[in-house]
């Protein structure tokens, strides 16, 4: 069982104690938020996701295990409250994350320029974080969502072929893709035409 910095709030959460669940949900809300606005795209959305996700603990606590750490058990719950209220917007088509596509092979998309930082790397960077972000957008949910889950929240590919209910091979496919892509629009946000002319800057202007 790993270390779990959270344990004793959780525990004394399960044992009824309602300001050690207070406590946890004002340690981990804006994590649980940042992920709901990648996943959703609206504030609103967002605020409705987080709110959803602490009710569901609060409902479903007693039924955590410690298989894994509380972080990750909670933005499982936070993943699965952001791909069901996609389903639900009536102006878009239903979000599968289950679905194999002919996108899901290990091919190198058409541009792939030289960049000194991966995108996982770029993530730790509060400066480009953002450009990051925005450029996340751009991707298509099914790997934007494992790229987010997997490089900026820390979840094993285990854990995250489980929370989306896909495979391990699918995982791994669509985070190669996620990281070729990211790549790719990285370099072409900050002008990078090929991967023999330029230097990357070390940060977005």
């Amino acid at each position: 069982m790993p270390d779990d910095p959270d344990i004793q709030l959780v525990e004394a959460a399960q044992s009824g104690d309602y300001p050690a669940f207070e406590s946890l949900v004002k340690k981990h809300e804006a994590r649980v938020h940042r992920l709901a606005m990648r996943i959703v795209r609206q504030r609103q959305d967002a605020e409705e996701v987080v709110q959803q996700t602490f009710l569901s603990v609060l409902e479903h606590l007693g039924e955590f295990r410690r298989e894994s750490v509380f972080t990750t058990w909670l933005l499982r719950i936070a993943t699965n409250h952001g791909l069901a209220l996609l389903r639900r917007r009536a102006s878009r088509p239903t979000v599968s994350m289950d679905s194999p596509s002919d996108d899901d092979s290990p091919s190198r998309p058409e541009f792939v320029a030289e960049w000194r930082q991966a995108p996982e790397e770029i993530a730790e960077d509060r400066e480009t974080r953002q450009v990051l972000t925005q450029v996340l957008d751009e991707l298509d949910l099914k790997y934007s969502l494992v790229f987010v889950l997997r490089d900026l929240e820390g979840f094993s590919i285990q854990e995250t072929a489980e929370t989306l209910h896909i495979s391990e091979d699918n995982v791994k496919v669509r985070l190669l893709r996620a990281r070729l892509m990211l790549r790719e629009r990285l370099a072409r946000r900050f002008g990078i035409e090929d991967s023999t002319e330029g230097e990357v800057p070390n940060k977005a202007v």
